[in-house]
């Protein structure tokens, strides 16, 4: 995934409101940008950061900047949360996530479950589908080590019994966690952080759902998958 214009890049003031960032830029300037991060962004917010954002000239934005990059822990870490959707989708296209390169149909945000909608969804227009859920994954404590959750997500946990539910139905039911971060390549479940989704991945491996964590390259050119790593 490519970003379709040049970044700018500037220092962290402060992120406040979970939407917004202010920021100086290099070249002087001091604005407010939008955040496309509703999560604690733990360990990501230190004022003074280098920070890398996205600029847009459509007229009805408020905030013309988009943070994208923050460099945290000596590394470049992407918290853009609408990203790893298109950042999955290219690492299925490209055969990185075994098998699910084999549906002929792929198709984003389809209603399924209870109430819910599926990040993707590959079927071979048969019975028999991928009902494939994407999480970004930004957040590390030890070396070489990405975990998820960095909070308590509820949302989290329902999503991985639905998987459960389509898995019993006769479906593929598939987790995966896209890392953000150019500097891990081993992944994990925060259990500690939320024990509830500890519980609800358990079940859901132990029901037939898949997880595959997919590590990243990160630039200020753009964000690609570049390989499986081990889950823990």
């Amino acid at each position: 995934m490519l970003f379709p214009s040049p970044l700018v890049t500037g220092r962290l003031e402060r992120r406040y409101k979970r939407f917004l960032a202010d920021v100086t830029l290099d070249d002087g300037r001091f604005i407010t940008a939008s955040v496309p991060n509703t999560g604690s962004m733990l360990g990501l917010t230190a004022p003074g950061s280098r920070v890398w954002l996205s600029v847009s000239d459509a007229p009805h934005r408020k905030y013309a900047h988009t943070l994208q990059i923050v460099e945290a822990d000596n590394t470049l870490v992407g918290v853009n949360t609408g990203l790893p959707n298109r950042i999955a989708e290219e690492a299925i296209l490209s055969g990185l996530v075994p098998t699910l390169e084999n549906y002929r149909n792929l198709r984003r945000e389809q209603k399924y479950g209870r109430n819910s909608r599926i990040d993707i969804l590959l079927d071979n227009g048969e019975d028999a589908r991928a009902y494939v859920e994407v999480k970004n994954v930004h957040f590390t404590r030890t070396a070489r080590l990405a975990e998820f959750p960095d909070t308590v997500t509820a949302r989290g946990a329902r999503h991985l019994d639905e998987l459960v539910d389509v898995v019993a139905a006769g479906h593929r039911g598939v987790m995966v966690f896209i890392i953000q971060r150019n500097d891990c390549d081993r992944f994990s479940i925060s259990g500690d952080l939320d024990p509830a989704y500890a519980r609800a991945f358990e079940r859901a491996m132990a029901s037939g759902v898949e997880a595959w964590a997919v590590q990243c390259q990160i630039t200020d050119k753009g964000i690609h998958a570049t390989q499986l790593v081990p889950i823990e």
